[in-house]
């Protein structure tokens, strides 16, 4: 087919809960540049999933986690015709807030906490709503 992405590559989202607030970012880069999304990005070779939601989470923010536990693996495929076709696999990774104020930095041009009513006026990453409701319901269960 044309326009296929040349591979898949694997990505995760750092979903960090203080409280009964989300920590998000503004996406600063492409894809989804401008959009609000849980902190992530790129998975490093021999790089843990957990250890890379970790790492991503401090790059992005200066927050640090803890007590983090996989969520699912949702597939972010680009809409049909895009200049620039790509597949991510996304691992959320739900985790506790322990310490840091959150600060924009790296490919994040904003951070912040957000409550869920407060998500609902932003423009955001379309897995934002389904890795939201994954999260409220394993924190329901705790």
């Amino acid at each position: 087919m044309e326009n296929e992405p040349v591979e898949v590559r694997v990505g995760v989202a750092a979903v960090v809960h203080r409280n009964d607030q989300f920590l998000l970012i503004r996406r600063g880069k492409a894809p989804s540049q401008g959009l609000w999304a849980f902190p992530g990005g790129s998975i490093l070779p021999g790089e843990p999933l957990v250890n890379a939601a970790i790492r991503e989470l401090s790059e992005e923010t200066g927050v640090s986690g803890a007590d983090p536990r996989v969520l699912a693996a949702i597939d972010v495929l680009s809409p049909a015709g895009a200049d620039t076709p790509y597949h991510f696999v996304l691992v959320p990774v739900l985790m506790r807030w322990i310490a840091g104020e959150p600060v924009a930095a790296d490919d994040a041009e904003a951070a912040g906490w957000f409550t869920p009513d407060a998500m609902r006026g932003l423009d955001a990453v379309p897995t934002l709503w389904s890795v939201l409701g994954d999260a409220q319901g394993v924190l329901g269960h705790l």
